[in-house]
């Protein structure tokens, strides 16, 4: 053989046993990896709220109530998309509800309970990243709510006649199963059926309400995008008011029969929600749901709240005047259409829904917007926390509304007037049923109005003391 047949023969035999290896390979099946999703969703104050590897679009609660046992029977159905390869999930799911049946995309599935608040689930296949997937849970028995030290009551609250349910900041999964972390928005039918006689109020719209054997089935859909801790349900005996504001918005107002003893207090009630919705729109941009409203509830739990559409006030808190209304409703934009990613930027829902409490003031009660800023500034006795990461048991303290409000108002006096109110329609424009942070806020403010705010920012709202003027 001559040295070049030699050398042809050897690169014949080299090229085929590479592409014998690379047959031999591409021929191997790729074996896919599923793995667990996290048991939380990350959030440094609530590390087991919340959970990971989906992400839920929405929320189907069935749910019949017995007043006089005060137990409920329910199926909550959840559509998800999965976020990676998943062998299991777990959902929150708290308290003493017993489970009898429980399916992922209709077949059976395993389950367990562990610690206070992790339902842990294994479908029969792994569930592929990307995949569309439906579990169904039924479940049944009387809800516990929650009562923190710090953070108050929250969850299923039995009253005298029905229940209301209020879950900031961790009370869903008393009575649904929920991935319960503010991060993963969706939307929501509830479908709830009570003895004739007695009302349900929701989030969102009315649908059908039908009537059989002594029982009432009410239906209300959420359909925009709703963070668990603002869904609500109120059962019991409600006067209902409906309206319309100046804009044409349906206005769905309710209060409870034991209290509402105040000629024409309802008719009132309806009108200023109206007011302040179409003022506040105004200063706003548009309101961001369907239809708007409040209920007014003898619930003790010495706090009102934002949830979605419909807000709800405690009448052993306060009376429901404007500048309350202003604050709640004024959470429509900031706090419920605009949802912090995490706890410790809830200074983005307090700091702007008690600034709306002081533009009402200005507006219809001729206190200037700068009295308000200047006598807080003088009377507010503590200055040690940081506005934006007030720590867990302090979400709720004055440190995050009152001067997360006179953080605005510096702002104010920094940029002007001009800038400013164009801050507070751009920002609930652009990210408007989304996510954001305190870093989202800053880098937005710098960028409408070309300037460098940090050190300004770092003072207000990360540096502990008092600021100098």
């Amino acid at each position: 053989m001559s040295r070049c047949a030699y050398l042809l023969t050897v690169c014949a035999l080299a090229l085929g046993l590479v592409a014998g290896t690379n047959l031999t390979a591409s021929a191997t099946p790729r074996v896919p990896v599923f793995s667990p999703g996290a048991p939380g969703a990350g959030d440094p104050y609530f590390p087991d709220m919340g959970n990971g590897g989906y992400d839920v679009s929405h929320y189907d609660i069935r749910l019949a109530f017995d007043p006089k046992t005060k137990a409920i029977s329910a199926t909550t159905t959840i559509l998800a998309r999965a976020t990676q390869n998943l062998s299991r999930f777990n959902l929150d799911f708290q308290g003493p509800l017993k489970i009898s049946k429980l399916s992922v995309n209709g077949r059976d599935a395993s389950y367990a309970r562990s610690g206070a608040q992790e339902l842990v689930i294994t479908p029969r296949h792994g569930l592929w990243r990307g995949s569309l997937f439906r579990v169904s849970v039924t479940y049944a028995g009387v809800p516990r709510k929650i009562d923190d030290p710090a953070l108050g009551l929250s969850g299923w609250v039995a009253t005298k006649d029905g229940a209301v349910a209020l879950n900031q900041p961790i009370g869903a999964a008393t009575y649904y199963p929920v991935n319960d972390t503010p991060d993963d928005k969706a939307t929501y039918t509830q479908t709830i059926t009570v003895p004739t006689g007695l009302t349900v109020l929701a989030n969102g719209e009315p649908g059908l309400t039908t009537h059989h054997g002594g029982r009432t089935t009410f239906r209300w859909n959420m359909r925009r995008p709703m963070a668990s801790e603002l869904a609500m349900l109120a059962i019991g005996s409600y006067n209902v008011t409906r309206g319309v504001t100046a804009g044409g918005l349906p206005n769905i107002t309710a209060i409870g029969k034991s209290i509402d003893t105040v000629a024409g207090q309802g008719k009132v009630f309806n009108q200023t929600t109206a007011r302040v919705i179409q003022w506040e729109s105004s200063v706003y941009g548009r309101y961001p749901f369907d239809s708007t409203g409040g209920i007014l509830a003898d619930v003790g739990v010495h706090y009102a709240l934002e949830t979605q559409s419909r807000p709800v006030y405690d009448q052993r808190n306060s009376h429901v005047d404007g500048d309350l209304l202003a604050h709640e409703l004024g959470h429509q934009w900031f706090g419920d259409s605009l949802t912090p990613v995490h706890w410790s930027d809830i200074w983005l829902n307090e700091g702007f829904a008690t600034y709306s409490e002081w533009l009402y003031q200005e507006k219809f009660n001729g206190v200037p917007v700068a009295k308000t800023f200047a006598d807080t500034y003088a009377h507010e006795d503590n200055w040690t926390g940081k506005v934006a990461d007030p720590g867990r048991d302090a979400i709720f303290d004055d440190l995050v509304y009152n001067r997360g409000a006179m953080t605005l108002q510096a702002l104010r006096q920094k940029i002007g007037d001009r800038a400013f109110f164009q801050v507070l329609r751009d920002w609930p424009t652009t990210h408007r049923y989304g996510n954001v942070s305190t870093q989202t806020f800053i880098r937005f403010v710098e960028h409408l109005t070309h300037r460098n705010l940090t050190p300004f920012f770092q003072t207000w709202l990360y540096k502990p003391g008092k600021p100098t003027l």
